[in-house]
C-alpha cells in the first residue's frame, strides 16, 4: 500500500462500501505486529498518517480499520458557515492474541498507539489494568513517548486466559487530549498440560459370575488445558489386565466417560479374587502422536457368591458322653467351603433331623473354626439309652446362589456313646405334702419318705439322714426313711408358715464315689382348738358418771385358725355381783365388744373387771381375763382431768396438793432451786418433828396402792371417820406399827369422801383425818403436844367417849400396836 493521498481516497471509498462486521467477524484475530495507529485521523497532504508498517498481514486488517473510523461519511458533514467539519471519532481496538508459553524475546512489542496531535503538542501514553498497574503487576508496560505497548514475560493460559487494559494520552501537562481506548488481550492455548487422574488407585467390584456388560467402576482423568479445544479433550484405554485368566481382555473402557464394564463371562472368585488393570488417559482426543497421556490402576475385586455347598469332611463322626451331663461337647463336625471365610456364603448352619426324638443334643457353631460342635443339652440316662445315632445336616447362612445345586456330602451320621456313672437316690416325690393335725402325740409315725437309686444296673444301699429340721420335732428311720415325730406338733408355732412346716432329709449310696440326693417333706398342720382366746387391752379409763366416754371397747383373738377363732362369746362372771351390778358388756360383732357403765355413778379408783370370753371351736375354749379399768372425774370433753386421773390411781388429798404444786412450779418460777431434791424441798415444811429419821421416809407410801380389793368390795355408801355411820359398818383394820404403802392413800381418800358428801359436817372436823405421822419420829406423836405427862399416856379411857372418839380408840388404845 502506498503513502500517496490517492491511495488514502481509495481507503475513503473502501470503507464506504463495505462492512466492518465483516473484517470484525473473522476466523482468527489479529496476531502481533508493529501497528502505528492514531485516537484520531487528520488527513494531510504528504504526512502520511494512518499508515501502518508491519511484518504482518494482520496488521493491515488494523491499520484498515483504523482508517475507517477517521474517515467521515457524507452524512456526517455540517452545514455549517464555515464548510464541512468532521465529527470526533473514538478508536475501537481488535483483541490481540498473545500465544502462551512464548520463548520471546522479551519485551515482545504487541501493539502502538498514537494520537494525531502528538505533531502538535508533547503526548504522553499510559495503559492500566490487570497486568500493567494492578496485580498481576508489570506484564505489560508502554512507551510512554512513542506509544509501543510491550509484554514482558511469557504467559500462562491456566493461570489467566485474557486481561483487559485501557490506554490512555495525556498532554504535558496531565490533561487528557484522547479518550481511553479498552485493549482486550487473549492468551492463545498450547498443549502444555497432561491428563491428571483424580486417584492413582482405583478400587472396584463386581460380582463372580457376572453377565458381560455388567458395570464395574469409573475412572476420571482431567486436563488443565482448554477443553474446547483438541488440546483438553481426554480419551481412555486399557493398556493391561493381571492375571490374564481366563481371557486376557476380560473388561473395556468407554473412552469417552471412563467406564469399566465386563466384556466376558466366566468371573470366578474362587479361582482369580481380584484384577489388576492399567488405563491410559491422552489429551488431543486421544492422538498417541501429539498427545499427552498419564496412568493410573484400577483394582478390581471378584466379590463372593455362594456358589460352593458346605461339605462335610467325613461321613462318620462319633463321641462319648457322661449321662446325667449337660452343656458338654460330645464331638466336632468338620466342613470345607471354598466361598469367602466368616460370611453369610460361608458360616455352616447344622441340623439333626433324626435319631434324637427328646431333644437331648443340639450343634452349635464355632465362629471361627466353622465346625459344628454336638453339644448335650437335655441329661441322657445310661439306663434308658446306652447309644444314639444322629443324623445331621449343614448349610450355609445363605441360600446358594440360583443354579447351584447341594451336595451330597453335606450329610453325615454321629454315633454317641453313653458312659455310666454312680446317680445319686432320688425322691419320687420331691417335695412331698402330707396332712395331719397338731398336737399329736410324740412317737406318732407321719410317713415313710423313700427314695430309689436310678443305678439299676448296680445294686447298691440307700441310706437316710436328717438335713434341717428346725423345730426338731421329728427323726427318720436310717434305713427305711420312716418319719416319726419327737414332740408335739404345734400350728401356732414359730416355724409354722402358712400352716406348713417344712424339713429336709437326705439320702445317700454306698457307691463309688458316693451320691446323696435331698427331699423335702411338707406337713401342713390342721388346725385344733388348743388356743384359748384373749382380750385387749388389759387396762382402761372410763368416767365416774355414765357417759359416752364410760365405755371400754374390747377386741379378742385367738392363735387358732378358723373354725376355732370367732365369733366369740363375751360375757361377765356371776361372782362378784358388784360387777354385773355396776357393768354391763355387749358384742358389737364377732371379734369386738363393748363394756360400760350400768350405773348412773361410781366412785372413782381402780377396778378389776373380770370378762369372760369364749371361742367357736367344738368344744369352745373359754378364758377369763382380768381388766383394769380406771374411774375417774372427767372434765366437759369426756377426758379425765388431773386430778381425777390421781384420785383414779388410789392417791389421796396429800399427793393432790403435790401433783397441784406441782403444776404451778411448771407455771411460775420457783424460789427454790428446781435441781434440788423433792423430799428436801418437803421437809421445809415439816414442823412436827425434827429427828434424822425424818430424812428416811418413804415417798411410796404416796404411790398408787398395789391392791385396791378392799376398796371395790366395800359397800357403797358415804362414811365418815370421825363419828361413827348410823348404819352397821365393818370395822376399820387396826394398823400396824409400818402400815401399808397404800394406807395414807386409802385414808386420805375416806376422809376426803365422807367430808365431800357430808353437809353437816365443819371442814375442821375433817381435818382429824390426817393425824398419822408414820413411825421413828423422836417428836413423838401429835396428840402429846398439850399434854402435861412426859412419859407414855393410856388413851383406853377413850373407848368410853362415845362413837365420835371411836376412831381415836382404835388408833390409840391398842398398846404396843399403835
Amino acid at each position: 500500500m502506498g503513502t500517496g493521498r490517492n491511495n488514502v481516497v481509495s481507503l475513503r471509498k473502501l470503507c464506504r462500501d463495505t462492512k466492518l462486521s465483516t473484517f470484525v467477524d473473522k476466523a482468527q484475530p489479529p496476531s502481533l505486529g508493529e501497528v502505528s495507529l492514531s485516537f484520531k485521523q487528520k488527513p494531510r497532504a504528504g504526512a502520511g498518517s494512518g499508515v501502518l508498517h508491519s511484518n504482518s498481514v494482520d496488521s493491515y486488517f488494523l491499520v484498515f480499520l483504523a482508517l475507517c473510523h477517521s474517515f467521515p461519511r457524507k452524512h456526517q458533514r455540517s452545514s455549517s458557515a464555515n464548510g464541512l467539519r468532521r465529527q470526533k471519532r473514538d478508536w475501537v481496538i481488535p483483541p490481540i492474541n498473545v500465544p502462551e508459553n512464548s520463548r520471546g524475546p522479551f519485551p515482545q512489542m504487541l501493539v502502538r498507539i498514537r494520537s494525531d496531535q502528538d505533531q502538535d503538542i508533547g503526548i504522553r501514553y499510559s495503559i492500566t489494568g490487570a497486568g500493567a498497574d494492578q496485580p498481576p503487576s508489570d506484564i505489560y508496560n508502554i512507551d510512554p513517548v512513542h506509544g509501543k505497548m510491550y509484554v514482558t514475560r511469557p504467559l500462562d493460559r491456566e493461570e489467566r486466559a485474557s486481561y483487559h487494559l485501557r490506554a490512555h494520552a495525556v498532554d504535558m501537562n496531565g490533561n487528557q487530549v484522547e479518550n481511553p481506548i479498552d485493549l482486550y488481550i487473549y492468551v492463545i492455548d498450547m498443549n502444555d498440560n497432561r491428563p491428571e487422574f483424580q486417584n492413582q488407585v482405583y478400587n472396584g467390584s463386581v460380582a463372580e459370575g457376572s453377565k458381560p456388560g455388567s458395570s464395574v467402576m469409573q475412572v476420571t482423568a482431567n486436563d488443565s488445558d482448554d477443553y474446547t479445544t483438541a488440546n483438553g479433550m481426554v480419551r481412555y484405554r486399557i493398556l493391561s489386565q493381571t492375571p490374564h485368566s481366563p481371557i486376557p481382555n476380560m473388561f473395556t473402557i468407554n473412552s469417552e466417560t471412563g467406564d469399566i464394564v465386563t466384556v466376558a463371562a466366566g468371573l470366578d472368585r474362587e479361582k482369580v479374587s481380584q484384577y489388576t488393570i492399567i488405563v491410559q488417559a491422552t489429551d488431543m482426543e486421544g492422538n498417541l502422536n501429539f498427545g499427552l497421556s498419564n496412568t493410573a490402576t484400577a483394582l478390581i475385586s471378584i466379590t463372593d457368591i455362594n456358589d460352593n455347598p458346605p461339605e462335610l469332611t467325613v461321613r462318620t463322626f462319633s463321641g462319648e458322653v457322661p449321662e446325667n451331663k449337660v452343656n458338654v461337647v460330645v464331638t466336632n463336625l468338620t466342613v470345607v467351603d471354598r466361598d469367602q471365610p466368616h460370611s453369610p456364603n460361608w458360616n455352616a448352619v447344622y441340623r439333626i433331623v433324626s435319631g434324637d426324638p427328646s431333644g437331648h443334643f443340639t450343634i452349635r457353631t464355632n465362629p471361627i473354626t466353622n465346625e459344628g460342635m454336638v453339644t448335650v443339652v437335655k441329661p441322657v440316662d445310661f439306663e434308658m439309652n446306652r447309644a444314639f445315632m444322629l443324623t445331621v445336616v449343614v448349610s450355609n447362612q445363605a441360600h446358594l446362589a440360583s443354579g447351584i445345586q447341594s451336595s451330597l456330602q453335606s450329610t453325615a451320621g454321629v454315633t454317641i456313646s453313653v458312659q455310666d456313672v454312680n446317680e445319686p437316690p432320688v425322691f419320687p416325690v420331691n417335695p412331698k405334702l402330707i396332712r395331719f393335725e397338731e398336737g399329736v402325740p410324740a412317737g406318732t409315725t407321719l410317713t415313710v419318705f423313700a427314695a430309689q437309686d436310678p443305678d439299676h444296673f448296680i445294686h447298691q444301699t440307700v441310706r437316710y439322714s436328717k438335713l434341717s429340721d428346725p423345730a426338731n420335732w421329728l427323726r427318720i428311720n436310717r434305713t427305711n426313711g420312716q418319719i416319726t415325730t419327737m414332740a408335739l406338733l404345734d400350728r401356732e408355732s414359730m416355724y409354722v408358715k402358712n400352716n406348713v412346716y417344712e424339713a429336709t432329709f437326705l439320702a445317700f449310696d454306698n457307691g463309688s464315689p458316693q451320691a446323696s440326693g435331698t427331699g423335702t417333706l411338707q406337713i401342713y398342720l390342721i388346725d385344733v382348738n388348743d388356743n384359748a382366746p384373749v382380750l385387749m387391752p388389759r387396762e382402761a379409763q372410763v368416767c365416774e358418771r355414765a357417759r359416752p366416754g364410760s365405755r371400754v371397747n374390747i377386741t379378742a383373738s385367738d392363735a387358732d385358725a378358723d373354725p376355732n377363732v370367732g365369733p366369740f362369746v363375751f360375757e361377765l362372771p356371776s361372782f362378784p355381783t358388784s360387777v354385773r351390778r355396776n357393768w354391763t358388756i355387749s358384742r358389737l360383732s364377732g371379734d369386738y365388744a363393748q363394756l360400760r357403765l350400768k350405773i348412773p355413778y361410781l366412785e372413782a379408783g381402780v377396778y378389776d373387771i373380770p370378762v369372760i370370753v369364749s371361742d367357736s371351736g367344738n368344744p369352745p375354749l373359754s378364758n377369763r381375763s382380768v381388766i383394769r379399768i380406771k374411774v375417774c372425774p372427767c372434765d366437759e370433753n369426756g377426758d379425765c382431768s388431773a386430778t381425777g386421773a390421781v384420785a383414779a390411781a388410789g392417791l389421796g388429798t396429800g399427793a393432790i396438793i403435790l401433783v397441784c404444786v406441782e403444776k404451778e412450779r411448771q407455771a411460775k418460777p420457783l424460789l427454790i432451786d428446781p435441781e434440788d431434791d423433792v423430799r428436801d424441798n418437803i421437809l421445809k415444811y415439816d414442823e412436827e418433828g425434827g429427828g434424822e429419821e425424818d430424812q428416811d421416809y418413804d415417798l411410796s407410801q404416796l404411790q398408787q396402792p398395789e391392791s385396791l380389793d378392799h376398796i371395790i368390795n366395800k359397800p357403797a355408801g358415804v362414811r365418815r371417820v370421825d363419828e361413827r355411820p348410823v348404819i352397821a359398818e365393818s370395822q376399820y383394820p387396826v394398823r400396824p406399827s409400818l402400815p401399808h404403802p397404800g394406807d395414807i392413800g386409802e385414808f386420805i381418800n375416806d376422809g376426803l369422801r365422807a367430808a365431800d358428801n357430808d353437809p353437816t359436817a365443819p371442814p375442821y372436823d375433817s381435818l382429824l383425818v390426817f393425824d398419822y405421822e408414820g413411825s421413828g419420829s423422836t417428836a413423838g406423836s401429835v396428840s402429846s403436844l398439850n399434854s402435861t405427862s412426859s412419859g407414855d399416856q393410856d388413851y383406853d379411857y377413850l373407848n368410853d367417849w362415845g362413837p365420835r372418839f371411836k376412831k381415836l380408840a382404835d388408833l390409840y388404845g391398842g398398846g404396843d400396836d399403835d
